[in-house]
């Protein structure tokens, strides 16, 4: 939206760009995060909080060179409310879609962090190219910060797995993945067309250590009744990979890599696990009821019709869909 709002016989010079940018550097501290995460310049951002400090008449952050921007209380009451105002905008252009039947104006989508390199920029590209007047955000985050957002409003959607799923969030499951065992060429498994919990059991273990994945991990030893060698834990998938590669233990995961080689360059094989082991489905989470949006419809839809056309079938797993 480019002209200002008209209240009555008064005339408020601000722009719900402009609240857009005030959310995302409270939300994130920080000008030059707020910049990377909307993907706009920090120049056109600093300009605008301070149109709206000018406007307000209210200083919003205090500035603080080494640790950033921090609000002032006034801050913490207006970003509430711009929070407020920005959410029935998007709910007057969903309104106007429903109307006309078109899909548009904002989406934010968010992705389990371990796969989003491999499933969400394929899956935004297309949708993008297909609903051109959408316009789509991405955000890479852990499932408890992928819970928070939805709840908070601040994503529409998630691409998640089904690990300790909410009651009050809604889930369409789109591929089922089970369990796979990643290790080096040289480790005394790699030979093995498949391998169990048991058979992993006893050697060192590179655990993705992020929250409730790393507990799901940690339950496919359960049944066999012991407890896996914990000798590194990372938070990052790339480093996981390379940690195998490089001969430090073997790793779980449910999503296969596109390729048979570390980040590194080392070769890593990858082993179904055999066995009583409980996969996890992928598919995308919401809020209740967020699916009345036509963007929101869209989105799964198109995520869906990619499983059903194969074009995931890259990362493996059944399709359910």
């Amino acid at each position: 939206m480019t002209e200002p709002f008209v209240q009555g016989a008064r005339m408020l010079r601000y722009t719900l760009r402009q609240l857009e940018y005030f959310v995302a550097v409270g939300e994130t501290g920080s000008i030059a995060r707020a910049s990377e995460r909307i993907n706009v310049s920090s120049p056109s951002i600093s300009s605008a909080i301070s149109q709206l400090e000018a406007e307000f008449g209210l200083p919003l952050f205090v500035r603080q060179h080494a640790q950033g921007l921090s609000l002032t209380q006034a801050g913490r009451q207006m970003l509430d409310q711009a929070k407020t105002v920005l959410r029935e905008a998007g709910a007057m252009m969903d309104i106007a879609g429903d109307i006309s039947g078109s899909v548009r104006g904002p989406l934010s989508i968010g992705c389990l962090l371990t796969f989003a390199q491999l499933v969400l920029p394929t899956l935004r590209r297309g949708f993008e190219a297909e609903f051109s007047e959408v316009r789509l955000r991405q955000h890479e985050l852990n499932q408890v910060e992928l819970f928070s957002a939805l709840r908070r409003s601040e994503i529409d959607v998630a691409l998640t797995y089904d690990l300790d799923l909410p009651a009050d969030l809604q889930f369409t499951a789109l591929v089922r993945l089970p369990p796979i065992a990643l290790m080096g060429t040289a480790h005394p498994l790699a030979d093995r067309d498949v391998v169990t919990v048991e058979d992993l059991s006893a050697h060192p273990m590179v655990l993705l250590d992020l929250p409730l994945s790393a507990d799901y991990f940690l339950s496919l030893f359960d049944h066999a009744g012991g407890k896996p060698v914990i000798a590194e834990r990372t938070r990052d998938m790339a480093v996981m990979r390379s940690m195998v590669g490089n001969d430090f233990g073997y790793s779980i995961a449910n999503v296969r890599p596109l390729s048979d080689t570390s980040p590194d360059g080392n070769p890593v094989r990858v082993i179904p696990i055999g066995g009583k082991v409980r996969a996890l489905r992928m598919g995308l989470l919401t809020a209740q009821d967020a699916d009345r949006s036509n963007a929101v419809r869209a989105f799964i839809e198109y995520a869906a019709s990619l499983v059903r056309t194969g074009r995931l079938d890259r990362i493996g797993g059944e399709p359910l869909v």
